[in-house]
């Protein structure tokens, strides 16, 4: 990463300057942060670290500090020069050379490191009930999850992808009375969820269920015509638990089934149900009650989390006997950090800010680090229809994330719900998502991809023409040698050109290829993989100008064959961003 790589040789030459008290009055013990950037003007440098902050140490001009530390820095394949209280970096042509050729070696590993040490990770998202169809909103969930959990894996932590099933409690009776009436209905009995409003909060009353209700008259005829029989305007316990179990896998399936299809996968399916079953939460409740912090108000038992860091304390079991949501969560947080894992990174909605004080407070209490659950919260989609916005109460058209897809495809449906950042709202432009342009920002990486594969085609047609006129496998085989092999010496050949347009673009484009490092760097350490598709759009962007003014298939073979080096190496970043992202690298298009 050479930002970090220059910022580091600044960091040394301040160190070595105080330390022989060569800084003005700056000491050892004074504590500055610097960064490395890219300048805004080209022709300063390459990369720039503006040391001006220090002279409330120094007690000494900018321009002085920073001419003092670029003259301790020992120059190798780069240039240095100061400007005010900026030291400036531009590399030497060879060093520029040396990136597409490590590239080339390391292909798809190029940007791989060892951040998280084998850091154990567990990372659950979606976690949705298994009452319904996904909407939009767990789409950008799975979307996110799945492309953080690869760059994480990507950096050297050792990552487990969970799903935590909401399969106990009132949601799933709900659900069962809701199949009971749609399967009713099939039946032919006159039978309708409640006309009022109040009560019908206690179905689900969408359409979802009828294909549901048509596969359990179809699976089950013995039940169907038990079902039948026993209807007196009144629910059959027994019936009612039977369809409650069979509407919830046959819904977990659906869920399954989608998520694969986005390209989410999951290690492990843990049902919330099975927390209760195993006396896991009682327990827990136990173990918190040994610990002294629970106590008894108004009939129902409390939680003191507000020793803890939480603004009030919670109700862990109610007046009435039954739990409160928050005990199976703590119970089930208890279960991972039992299973030995490092981190509990969790995505939730916007709307459980306030659920995470709560939570550290009773992983402090458990006796754990509160610090080891990451929270990310995320903001909601919005789907935009022809320039309105849809709203997403209402029953339109598209609804649920399989109807999303349905319209624009898995890649546009990924890429959209992973380019903005977790914590803003994101605008899903549904014509645009599905639109052939530049404009479409899917689109416009998956085409250069494939212009990409496509020229390294032409390439090996166009050298058959110059060396044998012929198309033979071993020519192909051994043209991909050529380019995968190329040394720095070889490539340097595409400084030789007066063309200072080509070598601005190609400096340019060799440039982002780089930046790579930095940006899964930075995604898997701040949990940010929308930067994964910002970089995309940017690096695809810096091939497009070099393809521009760089002519690749040239007679010169020794030009030829190094500019198809670099375009081999937009090729091999291209796919591993992409595979990160989960998104396709079509060859064609």
């Amino acid at each position: 990463m050479l930002k970090e790589y220059f910022l580091e040789k600044v960091n040394k030459a301040i160190k070595d300057l105080t330390k022989a008290n060569k800084l003005g009055q700056m000491r050892e013990s004074d504590e500055y942060s610097l960064q490395a950037e890219v300048p805004k003007n080209a022709q300063f440098g390459d990369f720039a670290v503006n040391v001006s902050v220090l002279s409330r140490y120094a007690k000494t001009a900018p321009a002085i500090i920073a001419k003092t530390i670029a003259d301790e820095i020992n120059c190798d394949n780069f240039d240095i020069n100061v400007t005010a209280g900026f030291i400036n970096f531009k590399l030497h042509n060879n060093m520029l050379s040396e990136i597409i050729n490590e590239i080339l070696k390391k292909k798809h590993d190029y940007a791989r490191n060892n951040q998280g040490e084998g850091k154990k990770v567990i990372l659950e998202y979606v976690s949705a009930n298994p009452t319904g169809p996904f909407h939009i909103g767990h789409g950008r969930w799975a979307a996110m999850g799945s492309a953080l959990a690869n760059v994480l894996k990507y950096s050297g932590y050792n990552v487990y992808q969970e799903f935590y099933i909401n399969d106990a409690g009132s949601q799933i009776q709900k659900l069962g009375k809701s199949l009971y009436i749609r399967v009713l209905q099939e039946l032919d009995i006159k039978i309708d969820f409640p006309s009022d409003e109040e009560e019908a909060k206690n179905y689900y009353t969408g359409e979802y269920l009828i294909p549901l209700a048509k596969d359990f008259v179809n699976e089950e005829p013995e039940k169907s015509n038990e079902l039948k029989s026993k209807y007196n305007g009144d629910f059959d316990k027994e019936l009612l638990k039977y369809l409650s179990k069979y509407a919830r896998l046959k819904m977990l399936a659906l869920q399954k089934a989608l998520l694969e299809k986005f390209n989410t996968h999951f290690d492990n399916y843990f049902s919330e149900l099975t927390l209760h079953e195993a006396g896991d939460v009682e327990s827990c409740i136990n173990k918190l009650d040994k610990l002294g912090v629970l106590y008894n108000k108004d009939g129902a038992l409390w939680f003191a989390s507000s020793k803890y860091g939480d603004d009030q304390d919670r109700v862990i079991k109610k007046s009435d006997g039954a739990y409160t949501y928050l005990t199976a969560d703590i119970a089930y947080h208890y279960n991972k950090l039992q299973r030995g894992f490092d981190t509990l990174l969790n995505i939730w909605g916007a709307d459980h800010h306030g659920y995470i004080p709560r939570m550290k407070a009773a992983i402090e209490v458990l006796g754990y680090n509160p610090d080891s659950l990451e929270v990310l919260l995320g903001q909601l989609v919005n789907l935009v229809m022809n320039g309105e916005q849809v709203r997403m109460g209402k029953r339109t058209k598209m609804i649920t994330l399989d109807d999303l897809i349905e319209e624009v495809g898995v890649d546009a449906t990924r890429y959209w719900m992973i380019m903005r950042s977790i914590d803003t709202t994101l605008d899903f432009d549904v014509e645009l998502a599905k639109s052939k342009t530049d404009e479409n920002p899917v689109f416009y990486v998956q085409y250069a991809h494939a212009r990409a594969c496509s020229i390294l085609r032409h390439a090996q047609q166009e050298k058959f023409d110059i060396i044998n006129n012929t198309a033979k496998e071993a020519d192909i085989k051994n043209l991909n040698e050529i380019i995968e092999n190329l040394s720095a010496n070889d490539l340097n050949v595409i400084w030789q050109t007066e063309d200072e347009k080509s070598i601005e673009t190609t400096k340019k484009l060799i440039l982002k290829l780089e930046e790579y490092k930095s940006v899964v760097y930075n995604s898997a350490k701040n949990r940010t993989p929308y930067l994964i598709t910002k970089y995309l759009q940017e690096l695809s962007s810096a091939f497009h100008q070099f393809y521009s003014f760089s002519k690749v298939l040239v007679d010169d073979e020794k030009l030829m064959t190094a500019r198809l080096g670099i375009v081999k190496a937009v090729v091999l970043i291209l796919q591993s961003a992409m595979k990160i992202i989960a998104v396709s690298a079509p060859e064609k298009m």
